[in-house]
């Protein structure tokens, strides 16, 4: 008997926030597949101190306009003398928020703007795009996400529509109601999944971290 191949940490990132890509897709005209690469990335697939701490899966730093919690982190910030200071990044109440916040942070900015005349389905040249109007500072950025969207054939997520802007999850089977077989005449169960609402929880820490990363807004 041939074992199960053990879910990736990475399967298991796409799995719980998929379904907020597309939504936020169907909403921005952000690519699904461009999203899910970025989050895998910038979060570590969840796993980095920003996204445990913070709910920042994206590196989104604070900038002039944001009035909410701060996340104070060391990372490609200098003072005058050369010493790496920590800098300020956006603090979530959720991953929800800062999925959303992605969003808005790139539909709402100026250097954007060119990247949403392209197709939801040109994963490729919002890759390119991000990277030219300056979203990291890794001089790889552009292909590190191509390969993560075919990796994990992200794309298809770029053709699916999700109208519900809350992440869905599947629950365990349960029989809902009979049929009748058309082979025994016999009542038999129907199982379906039923999907429900999950709410990620809440969480705001401050703190610093010495590690430095090398991509960046």
């Amino acid at each position: 008997m041939v074992s199960a191949r053990p879910v990736s940490v990475q399967e298991k990132y796409i799995e719980q926030f998929k379904f907020l890509a597309i939504s936020e897709m169907d909403r921005s005209g952000i690519p699904a597949s461009i999203k899910m690469a970025q989050g895998l990335l910038e979060s570590m697939a969840g796993r980095s101190e920003l996204a445990i701490q913070a709910n920042n899966h994206f590196g989104i730093k604070c900038k002039n306009n944001w009035n909410g919690e701060t996340y104070q982190y060391e990372d490609d910030d200098y003072n005058a003398s050369g010493q790496l200071i920590a800098s300020c990044f956006r603090s979530y109440s959720s991953a929800i928020d800062s999925y959303k916040d992605h969003s808005d942070f790139l539909m709402n900015r100026p250097r954007y703007k060119e990247l949403f005349s392209l197709s939801k389905t040109d994963y490729t040249s919002w890759a390119y795009g991000l990277k030219r109007c300056g979203y990291a500072t890794d001089p790889n950025y552009a292909e590190r996400l191509i390969r993560t969207i075919q990796k994990y054939n992200l794309d298809l997520l770029d053709y699916k529509t999700e109208l519900k802007e809350e992440l869905i999850v599947e629950t365990p089977k349960r029989e809902i109601h009979t049929m009748e077989s058309l082979q025994n005449k016999m009542i038999k169960p129907i199982f379906v999944s039923n999907p429900v609402k999950k709410s990620i929880p809440a969480k705001t820490i401050k703190g610093v971290q010495k590690k430095k990363r090398k991509s960046r807004i």
